[in-house]
């Protein structure tokens, strides 16, 4: 059967307001997809995964558990993010204070975002980067490398499979 016949696949334990959802797309239990948030095509969007309004997501993502895609984030087709990958949109947050606009973050198609790692509001991960488990990115990754440590630096080219 073909990609775009087959409907999301939703969870009933999770709370889905948002009909921007492509087919093929699987949502696991207890996720939260707010209402303006557009999720392409046979992506997987894992348990205990939090999706604000202003998200979009390409084709083919992968957001693993434990992960919350704030307002501001645009991820391109086939980007995998790993469990418990942390995003930031503020750079002054302050309880109940917020800023006239989010920061823009964007994760280009082909990257991958290791788990545990923090990525800064307002940067762009480059296509076919590698971010590494347990990294935090502070500024911009050039495409098709491979970045580690805190602050994360590059390491060289990403490996490829």
């Amino acid at each position: 059967m073909p990609t775009d016949a087959v409907p999301p696949q939703i969870h009933p334990l999770s709370d889905v307001q948002s009909c921007a959802i492509g087919p093929g797309t699987r949502v696991w239990q207890f996720c939260v997809i707010l209402p303006g948030a557009r999720i392409g095509a046979d992506c997987n969007i894992n348990a205990q995964v939090l999706i604000e309004n202003d998200v979009v997501l390409g084709d083919r993502v992968t957001v693993k558990s434990g992960v919350q895609l704030w307002d501001g984030l645009r991820v391109a087709d086939d980007v995998f993010i790993g469990p418990n990958a942390t995003f930031t949109n503020d750079p002054t947050p302050r309880s109940k204070q917020y800023p006239a606009s989010f920061q823009t973050t964007r994760i280009e198609r082909g990257a991958s975002i290791g788990a545990n790692a923090t990525i800064l509001g307002g940067i762009t991960i480059g296509e076919g980067a590698l971010i590494g488990a347990g990294s935090v990115v502070t500024r911009d990754v050039p495409a098709g490398e491979l970045w580690v440590g805190n602050p994360a630096r590059s390491r060289g080219p990403a490996p490829s499979r």
